[in-house]
């Protein structure tokens, strides 16, 4: 039998404004640390020298993790014209350059191939896996592999300065699964510049802004007391893409049970995935069958939280 895990039982969303210079695993351990928490997860890793939103879940709440990543995202970062790097951002070592620069109506232009359903190849130097092993972990090592493309879904891509000739600073609102090193790379070879990215913010993710979020700073001075606390968002915020139906009294051990229970619901459609509320608190999420909820994810949230 597996040895028990140590920490608090305690379930909910701390939002991080990430700095620069520190790891998405790195923010996950602080988190856990300053909450003594047992479990703990992040929706969306966001690259060492990036800012921004970075949601972190608490227990019961790391199961609606999938939910804010499948959900939009907003980034605004800079990019840097007229040099392309092998990893993309300001980190690499440059591979190419131009003496070209785009006029603001050029770059405006040429934005619109990256909206809508697009196809992307994420930079090498990233985390997705080649026949088993970490990209980035090839690119190191001098090995030579191609990247496949991959769908992306982009909402909305701007240009919201021109800073000087060779910088250019863009937002864009995107689904899961985007490279905003990429955009940057093929927004310069559209362009016939190069380009990569020198900074990138993450503005917000799903139903978490950037502006709300503490500091390292700020945990580490509120580490371990009731004020830190006080600022967990409920397990709920996560599932604020889903509908919502309210199950009765009797459904409710049913379903924490993993069995199908009965809830009350209007406008849902058969197989339609929702989550169940009691008393305020989700009891499950799953899908809507004939008046019932057949349940993918439970949630025992209880005194222990507290």
């Amino acid at each position: 039998m597996g040895r028990k895990r140590k920490g608090r039982d305690i379930s909910g969303w701390l939002i991080v404004d990430k700095p620069a210079g520190m790891t998405s695993t790195s923010v996950v351990n602080k988190v856990r640390w300053a909450f003594q928490a047992r479990k703990a997860g992040h929706a969306g890793t966001l690259d060492p020298e990036a800012t921004g939103v970075l949601a972190i879940a608490l227990g019961e709440a790391t199961k609606t993790v999938p939910y804010v990543t499948d959900a939009l995202k907003c980034y605004r970062f800079k990019v840097r014209l007229g040099q392309a790097t092998n990893t993309d951002d300001a980190e690499g070592e440059v591979i190419a350059e131009s003496d070209h620069r785009p006029s603001d109506a050029d770059i405006k232009a040429a934005l619109g191939k990256f909206i809508g359903d697009i196809e992307q190849v994420p930079p090498k130097f990233s985390a997705v896996k080649i026949d088993g092993q970490r990209a980035y972990k090839l690119a190191r090592d001098g090995e030579q592999f191609e990247v496949e493309a991959r769908p992306l879904w982009v909402e909305e891509l701007v240009l919201t300065d021109r800073l000087d000739p060779d910088t250019a600073e863009l937002e864009m609102t995107c689904g899961k699964g985007g490279y905003v090193r990429s955009i940057a790379r093929d927004l310069g070879a559209a362009l016939g510049c190069h380009g990569h990215v020198l900074s990138l913010r993450r503005l917000w993710s799903g139903p978490f802004q950037a502006e709300d979020g503490l500091s390292i700073e700020e945990i580490d001075a509120l580490a371990q007391t009731p004020a830190l606390d006080a600022h967990l968002l409920p397990l709920e915020t996560g599932l604020h893409n889903l509908p919502v139906a309210h199950c009765t009294d009797v459904a409710v051990s049913r379903l924490r049970n993993g069995n199908p229970g009965t809830v009350i619901a209007s406008n849902l459609e058969y197989g339609e995935e929702c989550w169940a509320v009691h008393q305020g608190r989700a009891v499950a999420v799953g899908r809507f069958k004939a008046g019932e909820l057949h349940p993918t994810r439970v949630f025992h949230q209880g005194a222990q939280d507290d």
